[in-house]
């Protein structure tokens, strides 16, 4: 009778220990979880310090280089669609766009002398680059973030608690693919 209940309690011990060891997994996906999400919060405000900074940017930039109206409306229709996404995914998506965009702003800006001697311009442009500053070092925290959740997803066991309560694999926050294809390629210098 007593190596009975010696094997009940025996039991008992290790469904008490496996059901502690799943909620401490799942506390720290969750965890995870919320540290990865107040990372993007970081990012958000930087982005939206970005999104208020673009229409007097574009507005500064129409009056110097109105024929350039395809490239100012990319510009405006990247900033709407990162402003209207709603998911981080969506988000880190629209503002790779918005990244791309810029960037050709950036080129088309090239190409006109008087702009780049604005004083307006000049202040929007340090700015915005002071705002990209910012958002490259949350974008290095998010990432790290999301880096931290995504192992604690995949490695065994912890990803049987992570299947189980509907944890998955979350997406960087990175270059995107236009900004990456420029890096793969060699600078090009003209003298």
């Amino acid at each position: 009778m007593a190596t009975g209940l010696l094997i009940f309690l025996g039991i008992i011990g290790v469904i008490v220990i496996l059901i502690l060891w799943a909620v401490s997994k799942y506390n720290l996906l969750v965890k995870l979880r919320n540290n990865r999400e107040n990372a993007f919060a970081d990012i958000d405000v930087q982005l939206k310090q970005r999104h208020d900074l673009i229409p007097q940017l574009v507005t500064t930039v129409k009056g110097y280089a109105a024929h350039e109206k395809e490239t100012l409306e990319m510009v405006v229709n990247a900033r709407n669609g990162a402003i209207n996404a709603k998911s981080i995914d969506e988000k880190i998506v629209a503002e790779n766009a918005l990244t791309s965009a810029l960037a050709g702003l950036k080129v088309t800006v090239e190409a006109y002398p008087d702009l780049k001697a604005n004083q307006n311009f000049l202040q929007l442009q340090e700015e915005i680059s002071d705002i990209e500053n910012k958002l490259a070092a949350v974008r290095r925290y998010f990432n790290s973030a999301t880096k931290e959740l995504n192992t604690a997803i995949e490695m065994f066991p912890a990803n049987i608690i992570a299947n189980m309560f509907g944890f998955r694999k979350e997406m960087m926050f990175d270059l995107g693919a236009s900004e990456r294809k420029n890096l793969e390629q060699a600078p090009q210098f003209s003298f």
